[in-house]
């Protein structure tokens, strides 16, 4: 299944976005389709499909699609919806003038009635003309049967029009009675208004993507290449880099691609990848990634990862992606929006038949019809889940908390309980050997015994026991065979005899004789919060190693954040009881499991489900992955080189074990933003459709006019969008 993203065109409000959507699905071959009015994107998951079959699809039904540009100029429609605005303005405000001219006795030249409203058709041509799209899109989506926002427009303005055309003949025809209901005047402001919503609205949702902006500007736009056949050094620019070329960079210089040092050394700040605060010396084969900062020294390296395949890149893609997903929330109110449009202009047509039934002059009832039509705002719908998704996501990733899709940010919401993995995550993921206690070899021998069947290890405790046996320079021997025990331990064999290091109980059950004093003194240690492997040769217990790893440093203060947020902790770890029981205590945590294998994670989690709580997993990404597919939001805590970007829910690219409770706030305050932006865009259109229709005229209260119908409806839309946009105010410090 692929995910692919198109750009698409000609969108204007929530009724557009539901329509592409019904379209796409139906295509074969497309599993689902995700249309998101804010970023103005088409996302399918796909097993396979023509592009120009979609293409056909989408432009049928009255829009454009195409491929999005890496770097697209945000400003450029903003910037023709402001010469549409002030073309619009200048016009609108010139017939308005006139049209109130006779009505306010303002000065004005002298004129005929033919005249008169001869300069009024012609000033309202070039509204009509510069705003033409409104025409073309809505009448395109009306006779498909889908009217959308841009319907609504054009139906309205051109009954005000071609009721003006009737009116004008009649003048022309001597009864001077139609002078007061030409409504041209109406027609260019609402055309005005409209546009001038849509500039603030595109203003306004162009500041949603600054985040995006900043991680894109964060890569410099030139590089320093080391010439192949020459061996010179030239500037070129970053975008024509290759794989494998070589680079040079000096001090304050940023990395314009990932690669590998092959020469030289430096001091690099990694803060905006990692956030660590202290920079990382560089040497010959260390990794290093876009957009970090040399700070000293000058070293050259390979290319390895360029373009779009940068670690950074992924960081922007991910985020982009997240942005264009839909919350389980937004569903309301595209159900509503995919029947808003007809249902208003139903609405329209029943409340003019009514007041032309209670007999009132033509003039009231197309006021009446052209109000309604006006008033309505399927925008506002489509914009109040969106923006906020966009601006929250922006936002977490500007702060290096990586929000993978939109569920995942409207279940965060919902946590109440924090289960936490204890090695590499409540601790520094460093661990040490600290006590080194042979029965019946000396201490290199058992260290010995114990690197050689480690050697094929990665886990923590493996690489503690290999950099112990460097650090007392003993010889690590040859092994002819090695087996991981399933999180119990690892077998080798080494000279012949069977080497293994692991739990007391596992090598028990494989025939080791374990001495009850050695037993002891393994429980002692166990209290003082040590983890104890215990090694054996044979048949025989040759001693034990104890193991510290470090409570990292900001774990108090992340726990007292959950706390603050009322939220439960619970720790999991494959740690002895003795040793997990310390750590819990000295945490304040009440509620830990010890001695899980990976697999038994996952179940004492969906235990602690059955108990009707909502649970958040924070882990590596990779020993824990069992739990994090069974918990409800998983968070892995690594930065963005880790393989948790590609399956957990959320990433703190910081590592920062803070960020958990930075992650779940940013969501409720996000879901708050939303659940407001759905309440007064359902609201305004609740309060302003009847009051548009004549409920207050039909108690003796006033009817509403079009224009101030256009001037709202193009403000509640901007209203959602300015909502949304107080998230980038959002504080992390709580």
């Amino acid at each position: 299944m692929k995910k692919k993203t198109y750009k698409v065109t000609g969108m204007s409000c929530a009724a557009c976005a539901a329509r592409i959507e019904r379209v796409t699905k139906k295509l074969p071959g497309v599993a689902e389709a995700n249309v998101n009015l804010a970023t103005e994107t088409l996302t399918v998951q796909v097993d396979s499909l023509d592009e120009n079959t979609l293409k056909k699809a989408v432009e049928k039904a009255g829009y454009g699609l195409e491929k999005p540009q890496e770097k697209e100029d945000e400003g450029a429609k903003v910037r023709i919806l402001k010469i549409r605005l002030i073309v619009s303005a200048i016009f609108a405000i010139i017939i308005s003038y006139i049209a109130m001219s006779k009505m306010l006795h303002l000065p004005l030249p002298a004129m005929t009635n033919d005249v008169y409203v001869g300069a009024l058709f012609v000033l309202l041509v070039p509204v009509v003309a510069i705003n033409y799209r409104y025409y073309v899109a809505g009448y395109r989506s009306l006779l498909s049967g889908y009217p959308d926002m841009d319907s609504l427009i054009a139906v309205s303005t051109s009954a005000a029009i071609l009721y003006g055309i009737y009116a004008a003949y009649r003048i022309f025809t001597g009864d001077v009675s139609y002078l007061k209901h030409l409504y041209l005047d109406s027609a260019a402001m609402i055309l005005t208004l409209v546009t001038l919503g849509d500039y603030l609205e595109g203003k306004a949702k162009k500041k949603t993507s600054s985040a995006i902006k900043k991680l894109l500007n964060l890569v410099p736009p030139t590089a320093v290449l080391i010439d192949a056949i020459t061996g010179e050094e030239k500037e070129v620019p970053a975008s024509i880099i290759k794989k494998d070329d070589i680079l040079i960079i000096k001090g304050g210089q940023k990395l314009p691609v990932d690669g590998v040092v092959i020469n030289g050394k430096g001091i690099v700040n990694e803060a905006m990848l990692t956030g660590e605060a202290l920079p990382v010396e560089k040497n010959i084969g260390d990794t290093v990634y876009a957009a970090t900062v040399n700070t000293n020294g000058s070293f050259q390296y390979k290319a390895t990862n360029v373009g779009s395949d940068t670690v950074l890149a992924n960081i922007v893609r991910l985020v982009q992606e997240a942005q264009g997903s839909k919350a389980p929330i937004a569903r309301l109110a595209d159900k509503i929006a995919a029947v808003f449009v007809p249902v208003v202009m139903s609405l329209a047509v029943l409340a003019a038949i009514f007041w032309y039934c209670m007999g009132e002059p033509f003039p009231f009832v197309l006021q009446v019809f052209i109000a309604v039509l006006v008033v309505a705002c399927p925008c506002a719908m489509g914009l109040a889940t969106p923006t906020s998704i966009m601006v929250s996501m922006g936002k977490g990733a500007e702060h290096g908390i990586l929000i993978k899709n939109a569920v995942a940010l409207e279940n965060a919401c919902k946590i109440d309980t924090v289960v936490l993995d204890k090695t590499g995550t409540l601790t520094d993921g460093n661990p040490t050997v600290v006590d080194i206690c042979p029965a019946g070899v000396d201490e290199r021998t058992l260290l010995s015994q114990a690197a050689g069947a480690e050697k094929g290890s990665s886990h923590p405790l493996a690489r503690a026991i290999m950099k112990a046996a460097e650090e007392y320079n003993v010889e690590v021997p040859r092994v002819s065979a090695f087996q991981a025990a399933d999180s119990m331990g690892v077998e080798a064999i080494i000279n012949g005899s069977i080497v293994r290091v692991g739990k007391p109980h596992w090598l028990e059950d494989n025939g080791v004789e374990i001495d009850k004093e050695l037993s002891l003194k393994a429980e002692n240690l166990a209290v003082m919060g040590k983890t104890v492997v215990f090694v054996a040769s044979g048949k025989y217990c040759n001693g034990i190693l104890a193991i510290t790893d470090g409570i990292k440093s900001g774990t108090e203060e992340a726990l007292r954040k959950l706390q603050n947020l009322n939220i439960a902790t619970v720790m999991f770890t494959g740690d002895n009881e003795k040793a997990a029981g310390f750590v819990a205590d000295k945490l304040g945590i009440s509620q830990y499991c010890a001695e899980l294998m990976p697999e038994e994670k996952s179940k004492e989690l969906e235990i602690l489900r059955t108990k009707g709580l909502t649970i958040a997993m924070v882990g590596d990404g990779i020993n824990d992955a069992p739990a994090l597919a069974a918990a409800d939001v998983s968070i892995a805590i690594g930065s963005g080189t880790d393989i948790a970007m590609e399956t957990a829910d959320v990433v703190l690219l910081n590592s920062d074990l803070n960020d958990v409770a930075g992650a779940i706030a940013l969501s409720r305050a996000t879901m708050r933003n939303i659940k407001q932006n759905l309440f007064w865009a359902f609201a305004y259109n609740i309060i302003g459709i009847p009051i548009a229709m004549g409920v207050l005229h039909f108690w003796g209260g006033p009817l509403l006019n079009p224009v101030f119908a256009a001037l709202a409806m193009s403000f509640s839309s901007v209203s959602v969008v300015s909502n949304a946009l107080r998230l980038r105010s959002f504080s992390f410090q709580r």
